[in-house]
């Protein structure tokens, strides 16, 4: 009895010692046993007692737990002999991509529909805009490796060169025909060709003499609202400088200043003539949108309703959609002419872009024999206003169709400057811009309140005005019809448009005072 107790303690030892001598060859990575050892453990296999049995277990235990740990680790470096090649090649496939231009503008393209679609379609995309989405996405791309932050279809910053767009068209049996002839791409194909091309498609209805004739008091309130505008920005800039933008602090603010007098076509094209870094006109856009969706609602809130005291102005509004409705990007409003309105057609089209193409070739002759050093985006803007007020018939059939295409140049415009910039510093730029723009409207909104009443306006069609000066012609319409302010519904309209017409002009003419504040 007494030697087979002893035989069973000697057991458990040997169990023992065997257990810290697997724990030593797990930690060496290596699993190799004496020959007495793996006697042993043979033994254990027919255990005679309770103790062997209970070794055996132990043994068995941390053989197999060995041996799958080992497994796993010979997993573990095939796996990583394999990663590197696959992200080699990745990187490589990526890289490639990023020297593709038709990858770069089909990503673009895609982007733009997006904006449209979701701020048509989701209540998120309503209320951030189409601009603003198509930004946030293009942003998030390229900042995650996607697309690049610069290629030739959406280079910025670069020497201007002569770039003649070319573009006939002919219609036989409603066929569409354009063709463009440009010159050095590296000037990037949405800045230097489709940008010159959205502005005139965007002013085909802007004919003066209608403007004169049918805005009544509503043009000598948006106009007061234009002056006001200037002075907010003048006001604004010497008081926030915006110097952690550098020299771009004076550009952006020009720009917005285009923004709140016409529109986002107006801040495009500021942008592009002053050569605004990318990354700079994502964060402006941002920064600026938040604090118009504000200014809005103040001005609702303010605004009274009033009614329809004039019923043969009820076709009008037609196309403006219900009371409250947004209008989203792409159902931008076309000024009503008593007519049927003219369909979007391939005939249309293709005379909308021949149209286009022959006022930025025209203009950008005349801005390189008159001043060279002038953006052509100035004199093709006042080409087109003198060409659709001299013939308002011909430009009258082109606007839904001109307002449509300029719409998906602008979308570009917007997934470009988004790829262009760097989401940390969109982040940090954000602040100074939101604190520009809310002081800009501010001083906008007191001044035009302030010269109204002086000259006993009434107090909506200076909310109106208002409206129309800061978010353009789709805004004012909407506004007007939701207050059921129906005789002004067409005005808003009109004097919408002519922000579009002067806005530009008017913006870059505050540089040099722009820049000598920014020099104090």
């Amino acid at each position: 009895m007494k030697h087979e107790s002893e035989r069973s303690n000697s057991g458990v030892r040997v169990s023992m010692i065997l257990v810290l001598m697997l724990g030593f060859a797990h930690a060496s990575h290596s699993f190799t046993l004496p020959h007495a050892q793996l006697s042993f453990v043979g033994s254990c296999r027919n255990p005679s007692n309770e103790n062997e049995l209970q070794a055996s277990r132990i043994v068995r235990c941390f053989a197999f737990e060995n041996v799958r740990k080992r497994s796993i680790k010979r997993k573990a470096a095939r796996v990583a002999m394999i990663s590197p090649a696959a992200s080699a090649v990745m990187s490589k496939t990526i890289a490639s991509l990023h020297t593709d231009n038709s990858f770069i503008l089909t990503i673009l393209t895609i982007v733009s529909a997006c904006g449209i679609a979701m701020e048509q379609q989701t209540t998120l995309g309503k209320a951030l805009s189409a601009p603003l989405v198509t930004m946030l996405i293009s942003l998030c791309l390229a900042n995650v490796g996607f697309i690049p932050f610069s290629s030739p279809v959406c280079k910025h910053n670069q020497s201007r060169k002569r770039t003649f767009v070319l573009c006939f068209s002919f219609d036989f049996i409603t066929m569409l025909s354009v063709c463009f002839f440009f010159s050095f791409l590296e000037d990037g194909l949405v800045n230097r060709v489709l940008v010159p091309l959205a502005v005139p498609l965007f002013l085909f209805d802007s004919d003066l003499k209608r403007v004169v004739r049918d805005a009544g008091s509503l043009l000598v309130a948006f106009l007061i609202g234009a002056v006001s505008t200037i002075a907010g920005t003048l006001g604004s800039f010497a008081l926030i400088p915006m110097k952690s933008l550098g020299d771009q602090g004076w550009k952006v603010a020009s720009a917005l200043a285009a923004r709140h007098i016409g529109g986002a076509i107006n801040f495009v094209a500021v942008a592009d003539t002053l050569n605004i870094d990318g990354g700079v006109v994502s964060a402006a856009i941002a920064a600026d949108n938040v604090v118009v969706a504000l200014y809005f609602a103040f001005l609702f809130y303010l605004a009274t309703p009033g009614t329809n005291n004039d019923s043969s102005d009820a076709e009008l509004t037609s196309n403006i959609g219900k009371a409250g409705d947004t209008i989203p990007l792409g159902e931008e409003i076309v000024i009503p002419n008593g007519k049927n309105p003219q369909p979007i057609t391939t005939s249309t089209i293709a005379y909308s872009m021949a149209t286009a193409s022959c006022l930025v070739t025209v203009g950008t002759m005349l801005t390189q024999a008159i001043c060279p050093s002038l953006s052509s985006l100035v004199l093709t803007s006042l080409l087109t206003v003198a060409s659709a007020t001299i013939f308002p018939n011909w430009f009258q059939r082109l606007r839904s169709s001109g307002t449509a295409v300029g719409i998906l140049f602008l979308q570009l415009f917007f997934a470009a400057s988004g790829a262009a910039g760097s989401l940390v510093l969109v982040l940090r730029q954000a602040p100074s811009l939101i604190a520009f723009s809310a002081l800009q409207l501010a001083i906008h909104f007191v001044v035009l309140v302030g010269m109204g009443k002086l000259c006993g306006m009434n107090s909506n069609e200076l909310y109106l005005a208002s409206n129309a000066n800061v978010g353009g012609p789709t805004t004012a319409a909407a506004m007007a019809q939701a207050k059921e302010w129906q005789r002004l519904v067409l005005p808003a309209l009109l004097v919408g448009v002519l922000g579009y017409a002067m806005a530009t002009a008017v913006a870059l003419t505050l540089g040099p005072l722009l820049i000598h504040l920014a020099a104090r």
